[in-house]
Parts: structure tokens; sequence; C-alpha cells
């Protein structure tokens, strides 16, 4: 099975508008993947949409987000739910900086439904880090069921090894290479870690670039 396991939707404060759940999951059935992942930036809320059109596509999805942690490092806490990934999404928000976005600076954050109707539009500012650090995030993830990423380690800003110099013991599942990096070069870095590959897409042209091919069998929602 072909997934890919990191994509923004229109929530994303750097993503397009036209990423839509229903444009997401038509773009992903057409490039020829089996699944994808829903990992917006600091939250979950375009979860239960893209679990719709995943299900009406029989694509199958994870549900998730990217969350950027005190530490300034982006990682990636992936589900198989809509609720457990709405429960971290609770934590995440209660550690955000009160402070309200900035949609001429940041983007619109749209919350949406399956049909591409806007519930409203996201008033925290989730281009920010939030007060958590990557062992809390750890623990909430595993304590929900999830698995713990760190995101796109081969990039020098907001990645694990670009900000810290070196991968947590007893935090990380697996690492995430982007669809730029050199694999001779980072696979040896990653060493101990199951490593996967993602297209990061905040464009719909980006969708599928790359992905993760497993032999893997789902059984949440959205599962094919």
């Amino acid at each position: 099975m072909r997934f890919d396991l990191h994509v923004h939707s229109c929530l994303s404060p750097c993503a397009n508008l036209e990423m839509s759940p229903a444009e997401i999951v038509a773009r992903a059935r057409a490039a020829g993947l089996d699944g994808l992942a829903l990992t917006d930036h600091q939250s979950a809320r375009n979860c239960p949409a893209i679990a719709e059109c995943a299900r009406r596509a029989g694509l199958a999805c994870l549900f998730g987000l990217e969350v950027q942690t005190a530490e300034e490092v982006h990682t990636l806490a992936l589900f198989d739910t809509v609720e457990q990934a709405l429960a971290l999404t609770d934590a995440v928000y209660a550690a955000l900086p009160k402070r309200v976005n900035d949609p001429e600076t940041f983007g619109d954050q749209p919350v949406v439904t399956w049909d591409n109707d806007i519930v409203e539009l996201e008033w925290r500012i989730l281009a920010m880090g939030c007060r958590l650090s990557i062992p809390d995030v750890a623990e909430k993830v595993h304590a929900l069921g999830g698995l713990y990423l760190a995101a796109h380690i081969d990039r020098p800003n907001f990645s694990v090894l670009g900000s810290l110099g070196a991968i947590p013991d007893g935090c990380f599942d697996a690492v995430e290479l982007s669809r730029t990096a050199d694999a001779a070069i980072w696979l040896p870095k990653a060493e101990g870690f199951a490593v996967t590959r993602a297209s990061d897409a905040h464009n719909l042209d980006d969708v599928a670039r790359v992905w993760t091919e497993a032999d893997l069998m789902l059984v949440g929602e959205g599962a094919a």
C-alpha cells in the first residue's frame, strides 16, 4: 500500500486554500495512492471532513497533526481515529499562546465540511509553537495510542537534527525524510529508526510527490 503520511489542508496557515479535504482525496486517488494522513499544523479540526471524503472515495486514511514543540521542532502525530487526533488537538490548543491569528500575515485557517462549506475560521494562531516539549508530546501521543514521528529530519530549520543536533531517546517511533532528501546521506543518520518519506504537501501539485510503501491493514475510520 502506498501512503502519503504528511499532507496539509487549508486549515494550515501556510497551505493553499485549494487544499480542501475533498480535493486532497481526489488528488490522492488520481495519483494512485492507497491512503494518506492529514497532518495540519497544531490542529486536527479538518480530520472529520477528510474522514468522510476518504470513506466515500474508498481511500484509507490516518488522522493527525504536525505539532511544533517548545523546542521549535516539527513533529508528526498519527492516529487511527479522528477522536484520538482531536484529543491531542485539545492538549496542543491549551499549550498555544493566547494570540489571535492575523490572516494578512499567516493566511486564513478555515475549518470545513467534507463538501467544502466553511464552518468557521480558526482564531488561534497555528503558525507558532506550543509550550509542550518533545517528551511531553510523545507521552500524550502514546497514551492516546498513536505514533510519534520526527518530521523532515533532513531540513536545517524546524527539524530535530537541525534544532537539537540529535534524536532524543525514547520519544519517536519513526523519522521522516522530506521529498528532496538525499537518502544516501540521511538514512545513516536515522539508524535504529523506521523511516518514512512524505510530500509535506501544502498545495495540490505536491500531493503524492513521494510516498511510503508498506504492507498494512487499517481498521480505523477511512479504512479501505
